[in-house]
């Protein structure tokens, strides 16, 4: 049975279209019960009116022979169902004694006499087990003294015959039209919904940065939630350059004052340059943090799809000039056709952190990939320097943390791209390296990252 909670969140189209399956399914059965029942009551009394015109010219036609004190009759029905036998149409005239007339068609079977006064319908079994509709009244005639009763019979088939067929087309052609009404409904709500599938496609466009706000050529309704929709992403941007923008401010102001703290406290005494001096370090890198946290704080907008070879081009020339002048040797296999939706500084700003480390602590090697694993991208650097231990990784990951006082940089990048990684939905694994050093991969949801074709 379907919870109330995924009831909720079941799609609008489908909503609509199973609302109007239960109102074609309700109403349709009801109006062809309705006129199926009008039908049959139509058909009825119509086939009660001709008996009572076929009793009405059985009575005129019927008169009683004196000298052969005998029931006679001057008139024929006009149907040759009366004088064929047992063809289900019969009539006959009767008295209380051994008087009788009948139609042909009732051979020698003779119909059950009720004595209901006036005229009474009924059904009853005639002969051969037939179901019939039996019309019946009493007359006087000159001349005999005894009430006549007369009474014309015919068989029911003709009637189920004709409700039957009825009913036939009538729920085929309900059937028919409840598939057209669900056909026809469909069609009017994919064209009803077709403005919130173009918002929908709008917004995925925003998303990968191919353009910059919702279309707002929409039905009324939907144009006014088009531009709130745009004025709340107009608003967030703005909210995130200015908050990017006042804190690379803030690090840029307050770099030089530190620099000038810096020259001052080496003319203070041996004993308290050294407490001075840690402060200012700790200042200086909080100031180094941030003014690199501004510079990449991720994307003041969504953005486009991009080449990751390309983006990490100019970062991984950089690297290689950087290993060549140490004596490094570095190896990068980035597969083709990457593509990454992702603000490019960030990327650059994720793999540079990461190969700088790697280049810190390296000896001799330094290695990065990036492949597709399962529906994640994942970006790896690997070097063969001394490696982490456990408790030295989660100290890297902190903000701040560094692995050796005289190798800068090494905690702080960590924890700019734990930052970023974080930022986009994945994460930063630090692991021993087949090499014997440190592996660092970056591990981010195809949703921002995706494979191209």
């Amino acid at each position: 049975m379907i919870s109330a909670d995924k009831l909720r969140r079941l799609p609008i189209a489908t909503r609509m279209l199973a609302s109007a399956l239960v109102l074609t399914v309700l109403i349709l059965p009801a109006a062809g019960a309705l006129l199926s029942w009008n039908f049959r009551e139509a058909v009825n009394t119509a086939f009660n009116e001709r008996l009572e015109s076929l009793l009405n010219v059985v009575i005129a036609g019927v008169s009683y022979d004196v000298r052969q004190d005998t029931l006679v009759t001057n008139r024929q029905l006009g149907d040759s169902r009366f004088d064929r036998v047992f063809s289900g149409w019969y009539w006959q005239v009767r008295d209380e004694g051994e008087r009788v007339l009948t139609s042909r068609s009732l051979w020698d079977q003779r119909l059950a006499i009720s004595h209901e006064p006036g005229m009474a319908f009924r059904t009853i079994i005639g002969p051969r087990d037939k179901q019939l509709r039996l019309l019946e009244r009493d007359i006087r005639l000159p001349n005999l003294d005894e009430v006549l009763h007369v009474q014309v019979a015919a068989s029911l088939d003709e009637v189920e015959a004709q409700v039957a067929r009825f009913q036939t087309l009538l729920w085929l052609s309900l059937a028919t039209l409840g598939g057209l009404l669900i056909v026809l409904t469909g069609l009017q709500i994919r064209w009803g919904l077709a403005p919130l599938r173009r918002i929908e496609q709008s917004l995925k466009a925003v998303e990968q940065g191919r353009q910059p706000a919702i279309e707002t050529n929409l039905p009324r309704e939907l144009a006014r939630l088009a531009d709130a929709i745009n004025t709340v992403l107009d608003r967030d941007q703005r909210l995130m350059e200015r908050g990017r923008t006042a804190a690379g401010n803030l690090a840029h102001a307050l770099k030089t004052p530190v620099a000038v703290l810096g020259t001052l406290v080496e003319r203070l005494p041996q004993e308290q340059q050294q407490a001075m001096a840690a402060e200012l370090k700790r200042l200086d890198e909080a100031v180094r943090h941030h003014l690199a946290r501004a510079s990449a704080a991720g994307p003041v907008a969504l953005g486009a799809e991009q080449e990751l070879i390309v983006v990490l081009k100019p970062v991984v020339e950089g690297v290689r000039r950087l290993a060549g002048r140490r004596g490094l040797e570095f190896h990068s296999e980035l597969n083709s056709g990457l593509r990454v939706r992702i603000d490019a500084q960030d990327l650059q700003e994720i793999v540079g952190n990461l190969l700088e480390n790697a280049i810190n602590w390296a000896k001799s090697f330094i290695n990065l990939t990036g492949t597709v694993e399962g529906g994640w991208l994942v970006l790896s650097v690997s070097d063969d320097g001394p490696g982490m231990s456990p408790e030295t990784r989660q100290q890297a990951l902190s903000r701040g943390g560094k692995l050796d006082e005289a190798k800068s940089g090494s905690g702080l990048g960590l924890s700019i791209v734990t930052e970023l990684v974080e930022l986009h939905g994945g994460e930063l694994r630090l692991d021993d390296s087949p090499e014997g050093g440190l592996r660092a991969e970056v591990i981010l949801p195809l949703a921002q990252l995706r494979s191209g074709g």
